[in-house]
């Protein structure tokens, strides 16, 4: 069934939740009382990262497979993604001795493209980017007959996201929000659809990366615009134009829409890390990333909303993983560089270190230089990365190094 205002409906939702019975882990909502204690919400983590493949993009990838005409599926399918889409079409098809084909861009972490392998589909790399890539699995679908299953812009596959919206008002019956992370808007436009029409009162609320706001800016002018490229840590919703079948439902029935900046998705990482004991991705961070900064209208409120918010995947490269932890401790002011001039004599760098023990500073790397930064003849500099507890203590530790006579500067 489809509206005259959107692709989708409802009964679209629902059906495509029969189809899916069965096949896709019920995945569970429980409430954090830390990050409620954080954000001024009443919040509850919907965990999509605990799928099969470890993102939610299976569900819309299996309701596509399993509406396939018996002649379709014995031609195969093919898909054009950088990861939990081609793992989602992977394993699902393969499952039902359906042939897979996916084409990803050449960058694709080797990790992404040997978990794809693994769940059994061809994988072809080819092009610099999604967007050449896709370019090439279109033409291989009209090639070889194939039946292209794309991530997000169609009805089928956004229907099969929207079962996620069904779960949130059967484990939350007092939901009043839903946070959900934004690219092509296949997730956001299927969970919206089956929130307002089953319960209009819920805020659907959207989330995008700062770097990449298609969806946003599509909102704003009225249709699909083609933004320019550009890198994000949060790869999952690096989509440079919004869908042309997801954008009327997102139009019609998301509330509000607001972006994150890179080192607010990786503090958010950190902490679902750190304080939950939960893995996200990048794209799987970002929801949390704008409650925890006060982005929604939600802080505004005088109570508190019992508020849904998309973890929607954690396929992570363990490399990028390390590398987020240390941007995030960065951001939070648990680890600090400090650029610190000293004369350059026996006994300078012992004095500099027992005042860093006294504030409790641990060092975790030191790098001399007497020839660069303009040191004087007879004088020195030395870098100094840091942990710490947070910002009080580093505030403290600077002050102590001012009161000390030490000339420094921060290194960012």
């Amino acid at each position: 069934m489809i509206t005259e205002a959107t692709s989708i409906s409802l009964d679209d939702v629902l059906a495509a939740r029969e189809r899916l019975r069965g096949s896709i882990y019920y995945s569970p909502c429980p409430h954090s009382v830390m990050l409620s204690a954080q954000t001024g919400q009443e919040i509850y983590l919907k965990l999509e990262n605990l799928q099969m493949t470890g993102s939610f993009k299976e569900r819309g990838a299996l309701n596509r497979i399993a509406m396939l005409t018996p002649e379709q599926a014995g031609r195969g399918v093919i898909a054009a993604s950088a990861g939990n889409h081609a793992q989602g079409v992977a394993y699902h098809a393969t499952k039902r001795g359906i042939r897979a084909l996916i084409v990803m861009p050449l960058a694709t972490p080797l990790v992404k493209v040997t978990a794809t392998r693994g769940f059994g589909a061809e994988v072809l790399l080819y092009g610099a980017n999604y967007d050449e890539a896709c370019e090439e699995a279109t033409r291989l679908a009209a090639e070889q007959n194939l039946t292209f299953i794309h991530p997000f812009d169609d009805p089928a596959v956004m229907a099969g996201q929207g079962t996620i919206g069904l779960e949130l008002l059967e484990q939350i019956p007092e939901l009043e929000a839903v946070v959900v992370p934004i690219g092509g808007g296949g997730l956001i436009g299927g969970i919206a659809c089956a929130i307002k029409q089953s319960k209009p009162s819920v805020r659907v609320i959207g989330v995008q990366t700062a770097r990449l706001p298609s969806m946003q800016i599509a909102i704003e002018q009225g249709h699909p615009v083609t933004i320019d490229p550009s890198t994000t840590i949060a790869d999952g919703i690096a989509v440079r134009r919004a869908g042309d079948v997801n954008f009327p439902v997102v139009q019609q029935y998301v509330d509000e829409i607001v972006t994150v900046d890179e080192d607010e998705i990786a503090s958010s990482i950190l902490v679902l890390l750190e304080r939950e004991k939960t893995l996200a991705e990048g794209a799987g961070a970002t929801a949390l990333a704008a409650l925890l900064q006060k982005k929604t209208s939600l802080s505004a409120r005088p109570l508190p909303a019992h508020t849904a918010v998309l973890v929607c995947g954690g396929n992570i490269d363990v490399t990028l993983l390390s590398r987020i932890i240390e941007r995030g401790l960065v951001q939070d002011g648990r680890m600090i560089r400090l650029r610190i001039h000293l004369l350059d004599k026996p006994g300078a760098l012992a004095e500099l270190t027992a005042l860093m023990a006294k504030y409790r500073a641990n060092i975790v790397d030191t790098l001399y230089n007497r020839a660069y930064y303009g040191v004087n003849l007879g004088d020195t500099t030395i870098d100094i990365t840091l942990e710490t507890r947070g910002r009080e203590q580093v505030e403290e530790l600077l002050g102590a190094l001012t009161t000390g006579g030490y000339k420094f500067s921060r290194v960012l």
